[in-house]
């Protein structure tokens, strides 16, 4: 199990799309951050103020220089695998 604490997806019940990447991450046994932008009023205000809108999914991954904000569940399944794949 892979417990990365530089890594949140921002997501909601629902989403097809989240939910590839919620399966991608239970397939390589990985728990992120998941924060829920229809429960909570403050994801989803910090996903609008780094992304200027609200679709999801989006993985923020934490860097030195600062925040990489990625969307697109494609690139983001890419990525996870490569890291703990």
């Amino acid at each position: 199990m892979h417990n990365p604490d530089d890594l949140a997806l921002y997501y909601y019940d629902g989403c097809f799309f989240c939910s590839r990447v919620r399966q991608a991450l239970h397939d390589l046994g990985v728990r992120v951050e998941m924060r829920n932008i229809v429960e909570s009023p403050q994801h989803l205000q910090d996903l609008v103020a780094a992304r200027g809108r609200r679709t999801v999914p989006v993985l923020r991954i934490r860097k030195e220089g600062g925040d990489e904000w990625m969307p697109e569940s494609a690139d983001i399944v890419a990525y996870l695998r490569r890291r703990f794949g």
